[in-house]
């Protein structure tokens, strides 16, 4: 195989694609040239990696993945790890700068359908009315801690969505939330009456008091300097609450499998959630099903006669 580049330039080029053409996240560009990187390891340690990659086989690709599944690496992991092989030789010919695509008849490792941890409808009632109770104290960063634990689970947004929310983006009226999520994709979600009054009475009394003119951070949610909190201080805050409600410690990630799993437990269909959720492929939807069916197969063996 021969490259048509200076092979020192590829992988640098090909994260500036993935992040500027694509849309991807810091993350999943990290994860990819991490991958690429790993590859170029197992197939020659002792030659820079770049140049490694413009020679790379077929035959190579599939003792790299094949090495890896014998070490008993997860399933998502290889799957991500072809997803990130693919993209890139595919893109390194479609720009010329490789002339043949090794993983072109690459199988594709299909991903571990896990489980994810959810809270019973009475855990997060229980949360959000500890929240509330703090909240009705008038501190301006237990209103803002309310507001947040409300709106991640009326919307089932992810915490770096979150925090990305804008003033802008809330629409009280209508109750609905702008966010930009995964790869620079925008969406609407509906929240309910009770994420609405949590919302109003931040904006009202809890972030006027934080604000920092002139001119304030146009950030929904503000730390206590005024500027937009980030996702470690709405993770403490969800830490914190999960606590004081005497329910196990929980991420803010949970209140979104929790509100995906209910919306199906009422009778949601699969596209309204996928939708709510932002997720690419309906399979990653999927998993909340499998939640329901355990807890439905855990609800059978303990109740009925001749389980």
């Amino acid at each position: 195989m021969s490259t048509l580049t200076r092979p020192s330039e590829m992988l640098a080029d090909f994260a500036a694609y993935l992040r500027y053409e694509r849309g991807l996240s810091g993350n999943t560009v990290r994860a990819y040239t991490s991958d690429l990187t790993h590859l170029a390891r197992f197939a020659d340690p002792e030659t820079e990696p770049d140049a490694v990659l413009s020679r790379v086989s077929l035959a190579t690709l599939r003792g790299w993945l094949a090495t890896q599944s014998g070490e008993g690496l997860s399933r998502t992991t290889l799957a991500r790890r072809g997803a990130a092989v693919r993209t890139f030789y595919g893109w390194a010919t479609d720009t010329g700068r490789l002339a043949e695509n090794p993983a072109a008849r690459l199988a594709s490792a299909r991903p571990s359908i896990t489980v994810p941890t959810v809270l019973g409808p009475n855990e997060v009632v229980s949360l959000l009315e500890v929240a509330e109770a703090r909240a009705a104290g008038g501190d301006p960063l237990d209103l803002r801690d309310w507001a947040a634990a409300e709106m991640l689970y009326a919307t089932g947004m992810r915490v770096g969505e979150l925090v990305g929310v804008n003033v802008g983006d809330v629409n009280l009226d209508e109750r609905l939330v702008r966010v930009l999520g995964k790869g620079g994709k925008e969406r609407v979600i509906p929240f309910g009456v009770p994420a609405a009054r949590a919302a109003r009475a931040w904006l009202e009394g809890g972030r006027p008091r934080l604000a920092v003119p002139p001119p304030s951070d146009d950030a929904w949610l503000l730390g206590r300097k005024g500027k937009r909190v980030n996702q470690r201080q709405v993770r403490e805050s969800i830490h914190r609450l999960a606590s004081l409600a005497g329910i196990a410690d929980i991420a803010p990630h949970t209140l979104r499998h929790s509100a995906a799993t209910h919306l199906v437990q009422g009778g949601s269909d699969l596209r309204s959630v996928q939708e709510v959720l932002g997720h690419a492929s309906l399979i990653t939807t999927q998993r909340y099903t499998h939640v329901t069916a355990d807890r439905l197969r855990a609800s059978y063996h303990l109740a009925h006669p001749r389980a």
